[in-house]
């Protein structure tokens, strides 16, 4: 009598808590050592730096229509592409896809911010745009859900049926102006999203 196959083993799961904007906006300003200690992916599943696999690319693009109007841009103003995936060591699948663009010309004044060899970088995108002096004031999210396509499904490992979460993540700085666009792609079969709002007390 043959055994039944084992079931494969779980997955890592990820709670995105919108609360996470502040946690590393606060670590921006923290000394190398504290924000070298750990990050959101960290944050958000529990593991730690030496569980985790990370990669990331950079390239030199230009704006499309989309991304120009939302920078508030001529279409074909340089970008810099920034693409990074993060894995459990254990896991095949990154926890998500996720691109984003920064505009060329705000962050030239800092050479580091255009070398992918500094990645990852203690204190992401918050302490890198500190580096240039701007700071993010309010960071706007936009989700939607939709079946994977082809490349999705094989790059995150997908279960037949999953869907997959689109996050669209704009950062503005204190004078309202976009500094950052983020195109994430999460796997919906292991990913919690959980929005926390503070109210101010009477």
């Amino acid at each position: 009598m043959s055994s039944s196959p084992e079931p494969p083993p779980p997955r890592t799961r990820a709670v995105r808590d919108n609360r996470r904007h502040q946690w590393e906006k606060d670590r921006a300003r923290q000394p190398l050592a504290k924000r070298a200690s750990t990050g959101a992916t960290e944050h958000e599943t529990g593991l730690t730096p030496q569980d985790l696999i990370f990669h990331a690319e950079y390239d030199d693009v230009t704006a499309s229509e989309e991304l120009a109007e939302a920078f508030g841009v001529p279409e074909g103003t340089p970008l810099l592409r920034r693409s990074y995936r993060t894995r459990c060591a254990r896991e095949q699948a990154p926890l998500s896809l996720v691109t984003s663009y920064l505009l060329r010309e705000t962050i030239a004044a800092n050479p580091e911010l255009l070398d992918v060899s500094r990645e990852p970088w203690p204190g992401g995108t918050h302490h890198q745009l500190h580096t240039v002096g701007i700071e993010i004031d309010r960071i706007e999210e936009r989700l939607t859900a939709r079946p994977p396509t082809a490349r999705e499904a094989a790059e995150l490992c997908l279960p037949d049926g999953a869907c997959v979460i689109l996050l669209r993540k704009t950062s503005y700085d204190l004078h309202g102006r976009v500094v950052d666009v983020s195109h994430v792609t999460l796997p919906g079969d292991r990913t919690e999203l959980l929005f926390t709002t503070p109210l101010e007390r009477w």
